[in-house]
């Protein structure tokens, strides 16, 4: 299918870098997802290298120049790591939002060694190649799209890993996530989509923060909700709230999502339709209906 095949009200969410990929695209570890909404474009994140990254955007036809702006949903560099080669394919001034911690120095113990695992550009560098709109609140990206603010009520569950660190003045803590934010994402009129990144803040902490902001249909959840390393028990909970969402059609999860997470979602008894992402897939919403395509691909020059 191609954009021609697009109708001009449809909502299209195109998974451009994941864990896993569709050939001709290739994967990694990282993440990054095109939107283009009827009054504009927007991608979330930027995958771990600019070399995938960049790759899988020509392999989809997908030109940064045409991009309104961009969302990056934490400073990991699996969802930074690209921004690099990103930034001169953008128009100047582009604006690009997050949270205000987004400088903050981060790191990763999981190799058995200390990582820096932050974003690879400094703050100087950044804000003379973007529009820099720092902000723990929500922020409007465009027409029928926000980000989520910080989710800063964590009842539930987070995404944490005991790997992940911050340094406070001389010593190491514990990384509190606190800049993790999603989008929010309306597909049709009061119909909504909840968009992650890695959803450290926890993918239930999260949908509470949204539906008490957003008054509406919640049909949909995608991205990486951070369910990897999730206890059955836990896995069980997260299930049966996300059964208590009426309105909730479909679940499109990848990246740090878990597959364990991700095949218990597919084998409950749940109304909802269950995909696991991959970069190549495109997501579009029209009319109070979905559908999933396999993205026809263009060479890459």
């Amino acid at each position: 299918m191609n954009d021609a095949e697009l109708g001009a009200a449809d909502v299209q969410l195109t998974w451009v870098v994941d864990d896993v990929a569709i050939a001709p695209l290739r994967h990694e570890h990282g993440y990054a997802v095109w939107i283009k909404v009827p009054r504009g474009t927007v991608l979330l994140d930027t995958g771990g290298s600019g070399e995938v990254l960049v790759g899988n955007l020509a392999a989809l036809g997908l030109d940064p120049a045409e991009l309104d702006a961009v969302v990056i949903s934490h400073a990991h560099d699996d969802h930074t790591g690209g921004l690099s080669d990103l930034l001169p394919l953008l128009r100047p001034g582009t604006p690009l939002y997050a949270h205000p911690t987004l400088f903050r120095r981060r790191y990763s113990t999981a190799s058995g060694e200390m990582v820096d695992r932050g974003i690879p550009l400094p703050e100087d560098i950044l804000s003379s190649k973007v529009d820099l709109r720092l902000s723990a609140v929500s922020e409007q990206v465009l027409p029928g799209v926000w980000t989520s603010g910080e989710i800063s009520n964590r009842p539930d569950l987070e995404g944490r890993s005991v790997h992940h660190w911050v340094r406070e003045g001389d010593t190491l803590q514990p990384d509190p996530y606190e800049d993790d934010l999603s989008l929010v994402i309306e597909v049709g009129p009061g119909d909504y989509f909840l968009l992650c990144g890695c959803c450290h803040a926890g993918l239930l902490n999260t949908l509470q923060t949204v539906a008490s902001r957003w008054h509406g249909r919640w049909t949909g959840i995608g991205g990486g909700v951070h369910m990897a390393g999730a206890t059955s028990s836990q896995i069980g909970t997260t299930i049966k709230a996300l059964n208590g969402l009426q309105s909730l059609d479909v679940l499109w999860l990848g990246h740090c999502s878990g597959e364990a997470f991700i095949a218990a979602c597919d084998a409950a008894d749940s109304r909802y339709a269950l995909y696991r992402g991959a970069a190549g897939q495109r997501l579009v919403f029209s009319c109070r209906q979905y559908r999933l395509d396999n993205v026809a691909y263009r060479p890459v020059a």
